[in-house]
């Protein structure tokens, strides 16, 4: 045994990475959450105006609750579907605070890199051996931290998509960029000076679409100079809403019958087929110039194209990675958007998670890179499966 035996270093305080650390305290292992906000679940708070599609038991990871009602916590009941705060309130910040945990979450705390103890990326010998190092960085400065394996579950929402065609950013994204916000900004609070009475732009074809463009719709009740439009790569509306009467999330499906009756009524402005390529800034707002077609000038754009991993804190690491998903090669089949939607991923996990490096698993929602088909339970079954692995593996150095 030596000085990290038993150390997993989790990054990422969230729904994943609290629910790795409350299966490792059960499998006898020393785990260490790192979090950069300051407060667990920092992602879901900056969305957390948004309800989810899944109810609550959905969202609840089985052990974690478990280690929550033995000290008097009651689950919130029902089939409601919550909003992110609401998971944050009433689930993560009090497991969190529960006295397993409460000294193993480390706050504003921010992972800058990690690596093996005195063995770069190119070096062979004596790899498996060594532990892994976090360089992290917090209010007193820079430290390391070894740890014998490391979950990385920092999740993606901090890194979207461009909302140019060709996955890089369209020309002028960054020289507009004060006009541009991505993400699900709250249109109905912080956001309502910003967007009333304003010609707003929804780019992308999503729910996190949908969400936005009914909340613009309802701010254009309360200020009826507000136009919304929505501009989609997609031919086809009738493909989009296809299937939203029975969809099994029954909160999903009715947002998008909710998006559909909406365009219907001409209350929001559909653009289809258009194809990013350039902004520029016109007398009378901002243009935005597809292939063959320019879309009316809008004051603000809302880009909601989805997210990608920030894979840099790994780069001395080896990785084994699709090269279209941006996920673990033996999980992308399995995530494929192109094949699969949320409710049709298969069950999965250490196996179809591995990398080249031993020890080192991407959990969450960044482990499906840039496939936008993750729900949480799946997630959680990441997490039984790996820690699990990592027991074993724990048990055989010992």
């Amino acid at each position: 045994m030596n000085q990290t035996s038993g150390r997993i270093a989790i990054i990422g305080g969230g729904p994943i990475g609290l629910a790795a650390c409350a299966h490792a305290l059960a499998h006898g292992l020393d785990p260490v959450v790192i979090e950069a906000g300051t407060g667990v679940g920092e992602h879901l708070r900056q969305w957390g105006h948004v309800r989810m599609f899944t109810p609550w038991e959905c969202n609840l990871d089985h052990h974690a609750a478990a280690l929550l009602k033995a000290w008097g916590w009651q689950p919130p009941g029902g089939n409601a579907c919550p909003t992110g705060q609401e998971l944050v309130e009433h689930y993560l910040e009090p497991l969190a605070n529960l006295p397993e945990l409460r000294d193993r979450v480390h706050l504003q705390s921010r992972v800058l890199g990690v690596s093996r103890a005195g063995i770069d990326v190119l070096k062979d010998k004596g790899r498996c051996e060594a532990p892994f190092v976090l360089r992290i960085e917090d209010p007193d400065g820079d430290r390391d931290l070894l740890a014998d394996a490391v979950i990385d579950a920092s999740g993606t929402f901090g890194q979207p998509n461009w909302m140019g065609a060709h996955g890089m950013p369209a020309l002028g994204e960054a020289r507009w960029a004060q006009r541009v916000t991505y993400g699900l900004p709250a249109v109905l609070k912080e956001g309502r000076d910003r967007y009333a009475n304003r010609r707003v732009l929804v780019v992308g074809a999503g729910h996190s679409a949908f969400n936005l463009l009914r909340d613009l719709a309802e701010l254009g009740e309360a200020a009826p100079d507000t136009r919304v439009l929505w501009a989609i790569r997609g031919d086809s509306l009738a493909r989009m809403f296809c299937g939203c009467a029975d969809d099994p999330l029954e909160e999903r499906g009715r947002l998008g019958l909710e998006v559909q009756r909406l365009v219907s009524d001409g209350r929001i402005e559909v653009y289809p087929g258009v194809r990013i390529e350039r902004l520029e800034e016109g007398a009378d707002g901002l243009l935005i110039h597809g292939e063959g077609q320019s879309l009316p000038p809008v004051d603000e754009v809302i880009v909601a194209t989805g997210f990608r991993p920030d894979l840099s804190l790994l780069s001395e690491l080896r990785l084994e990675l699709d090269p279209a998903t941006q996920s673990p090669v033996r999980l992308a089949p399995l995530i494929d958007p192109n094949v699969h939607s949320c409710g049709s991923v298969p069950s999965h996990g250490a196996e179809e998670l591995r990398h080249p490096e031993q020890g080192l698993y991407i959990l969450g929602i960044k482990s499906y890179g840039r496939a936008p088909t993750f729900l949480l339970r799946t997630g959680y079954e990441q997490v039984r499966s790996v820690v699990a692995t990592l027991a074993e593996r724990a048990a055989r150095r010992g």
